[in-house]
């Protein structure tokens, strides 16, 4: 995914980004849990992967230092930064807080 493509998918309404990588065990841990809220959220808000080591440029611009790093944007701005591993229950909180 590019800057400019990313930038658009941001900035309308609330997206939750989930920074990660295929070698990194956490975000294999993390990825059940990305992929139901997906579907819980499906209509209410956008929730997407995005590979560091496929778009070092994004990792760089949002200063992704660890992984998982899972950020939540609403109309384009952070709001929320989560670092590692997270639940369900804490993803969905902040959900529910922007939505």
């Amino acid at each position: 995914m590019g800057i400019d493509q990313f930038q658009e998918t941001i900035d309308k309404g609330v997206t939750l980004v989930d920074f990660n990588a295929s070698w990194c065990a956490p975000c294999k841990a993390q990825e059940p849990i990305i992929k139901k809220l997906m579907n819980i959220y499906q209509n209410r808000a956008v929730i997407i992967a995005i590979n560091i080591d496929d778009n070092r440029t994004l990792a760089t611009k949002y200063m992704v230092q660890s992984i998982p790093t899972l950020i939540l944007f609403k109309n384009g701005k952070e709001i929320k930064r989560f670092v590692g591993l997270q639940s369900e229950i804490t993803i969905a909180k902040s959900l529910d807080a922007v939505l």
